[in-house]
């Protein structure tokens, strides 16, 4: 849905929500649009301010930190959760991905290291792997 500020050839000036730009433009040009205040065919569209989102500027700095220490506590979490429950392949994670994917091994949670290359290549075989953030130095 889109909305668009309308305007007649009497200069009344009202809101239309449509499908898409593409409606508008049909309805406009087909007359089929009146205006709701002198019920003229002959519309158009108006200027409109565009909307424009508001910036993180109004969040605090303090606010800003506390969000990115919690976004970071929570992806140290997630590491040492996948680090406790997998065993770790190393170098050799995109050849177990797929001997487990192809039934040649036992199915079971593992991580290790896959370059971008390698792991293009595990999910065009429709093997499902996910990016492991690494260690978050709290120094960096």
């Amino acid at each position: 849905m889109i909305k668009y500020d309308l305007r007649c050839d009497q200069e009344h000036t009202f809101e239309v929500w449509f499908r898409d730009s593409t409606t508008c433009d049909e309805q406009l040009e087909g007359g089929e649009v009146l205006c709701p205040q002198c019920a003229s065919p002959h519309v158009q569209k108006a200027l409109m301010a565009p909307s424009v989102a508001k910036s993180q500027a109004s969040e605090s700095v303090q606010e800003q930190q506390l969000t990115l220490a919690h976004q970071m506590h929570l992806l140290r979490e997630m590491r040492r959760h996948v680090e406790a429950n997998s065993d770790h392949v190393g170098a050799d994670f995109p050849e177990e991905a797929r001997r487990m994917h192809y039934g040649e091994a036992e199915r079971r949670n593992i991580y290790g290291e896959a370059d971008l290359t390698e792991a293009k290549e595990l999910i065009d075989e429709g093997i499902e792997i996910m990016p492991l953030p690494g260690p978050i130095r709290d120094d960096a």
